[in-house]
C-alpha cells in the first residue's frame, strides 16, 4: 500500500442536478420524520433521492443486522447510477462493518459518503484501503433547529461545486483555547476522536503527513478522554503528523476534576506532538456544524483561525 503521506486522494465527480443518490444507515435507527425532512432537503439541490432498503431497521442499538447494513452501503457503492452516499445518522455499529466495504467496487467507480460520528470509522476505512476522499459533514436525520440554512448550504457546495472549502474558527467554541502555533498543510483526516482510536489496529493508518481532525462528544467523561489520546500517542500512527484541527467539545461544560477540566485534559495530551493546533472550528456534535472534505490536502492557520481543505469532488 502507498503510503498515506505521499497518496493522492481519490476524488469523486462533483453532484448535478438530475443525480441519484442513496440514504443509508450503517450505524443506528433513524427517526423517519428526520430523514423525510432530509429526503426534503436535497430533493430542493434537484438531486433524486432513493432510500436503503434497511435504513429504517431496528436491531437492538442498531439499523438492523450488520450484513443488512452493510448491503446496503455496497449495494450504493456498486451501483453505478448512485452518485453520493449519505449517512442517515451515527450512533452506534458502523465500525462493525467497515471491514467488509467493498473496496473494489470503490476504486471502479469513487462516489462520496457523507456523515460524522460513528460514520468516522468508514470514513477511515476508505481512505486506509483506497484513499476515497470523504464529507464530514451533517446526517440525513435533518433537525433544522440543530442546522441552518447556512450548514445546509455549505454542505449543498461540497458535494455540487469544485470549490476550495473554508471554515472559520468560532471563537465561542470550547475548544478555541486550544489554538497556537503556525500554519501546517497535510491531508486532513479522522473525525470523532472515540471513534478514531477504536480503528487503531484495524482501519486507521499512520498519519504521517497529515492534519489530525477530532471532535469530543459527551458520554466520554475526562479520563476517557486522556484514554482515547493516550492510546492513540502510543500507537505510533501519530508520528509525523503535522498538526492538530479541533472541532466542538460537547456535553463538558460540568465535568471538573481537581480543578481540571477537558482543555486541560487535551491540552496535556496534544502538547505531546508538539504541532500547531487549531481549535474552535464548528466542526462535530454541536449546533449547526460546518462540512469538510477528509482525505484532500488541508492547511491549518491558527493565527487566521481557519481551516482550508482541498476539495473531495471534481
Amino acid at each position: 500500500m502507498t503510503s498515506t503521506a505521499v497518496r493522492t486522494a481519490l476524488v469523486s465527480p462533483r453532484l448535478n442536478p438530475g443525480d441519484r443518490v442513496r440514504f443509508v444507515s450503517p450505524a443506528s435507527t433513524p427517526d423517519r420524520e428526520l430523514v423525510a425532512k432530509g429526503v426534503e432537503l436535497v430533493t430542493g439541490w434537484g438531486l433524486q433521492v432513493e432510500l436503503g432498503e434497511h435504513v429504517f431497521d431496528s436491531f437492538g442499538y442498531l439499523a438492523g443486522a450488520d450484513d443488512d447494513r452493510l448491503a446496503d452501503l455496497n449495494d450504493a457503492f456498486r451501483d453505478p447510477g448512485v452518485r453520493a452516499i449519505f449517512a442517515t445518522r451515527g450512533g452506534k455499529g458502523a465500525y462493525r462493518i467497515a471491514d467488509g466495504l467493498d473496496f473494489d467496487a470503490v476504486r471502479r467507480d469513487p462516489k462520496p459518503l457523507i456523515g460524522f460520528s460513528d460514520i468516522t470509522a468508514l470514513h477511515l476505512a476508505l481512505w486506509n484501503q483506497v484513499g476515497l476522499a470523504g464529507i464530514h459533514g451533517p446526517s440525513m436525520s435533518w433537525y433544522e433547529p440543530n442546522c441552518g440554512p447556512e450548514c445546509a448550504e455549505a454542505l449543498r457546495r461540497a458535494l455540487m461545486t469544485t470549490t476550495e472549502v473554508v471554515v472559520h474558527q468560532d471563537p465561542n467554541e470550547l475548544s478555541a483555547a486550544l489554538t497556537e502555533g503556525e500554519a501546517a498543510t497535510g491531508f486532513l483526516m479522522g473525525g470523532n476522536l472515540d471513534t478514531v482510536r477504536c480503528a487503531i489496529g484495524a482501519d486507521l493508518p499512520s498519519l504521517a503527513g497529515g492534519i489530525l481532525l477530532i471532535e469530543v462528544n459527551h458520554g466520554t467523561g475526562l479520563g476517557m478522554v486522556d484514554r482515547q489520546l493516550t492510546q492513540l500517542l502510543r500507537s505510533g500512527l501519530l508520528d509525523g503528523l503535522r498538526g492538530v484541527a479541533v472541532g466542538q467539545i460537547t456535553g463538558f461544560e460540568d465535568d471538573v476534576s481537581n480543578g481540571w477540566t477537558v482543555l486541560d485534559v487535551l491540552r496535556d495530551r496534544l502538547a505531546k506532538l508538539d504541532v500547531p493546533v487549531l481549535g474552535g472550528l464548528p466542526i462535530g456534535h454541536g449546533p449547526q456544524p460546518a462540512t469538510t472534505p477528509l482525505g484532500t490536502l488541508a492547511t491549518i492557520n491558527p493565527t487566521a483561525g481557519t481551516l482550508t481543505a482541498a476539495p473531495a469532488v471534481q
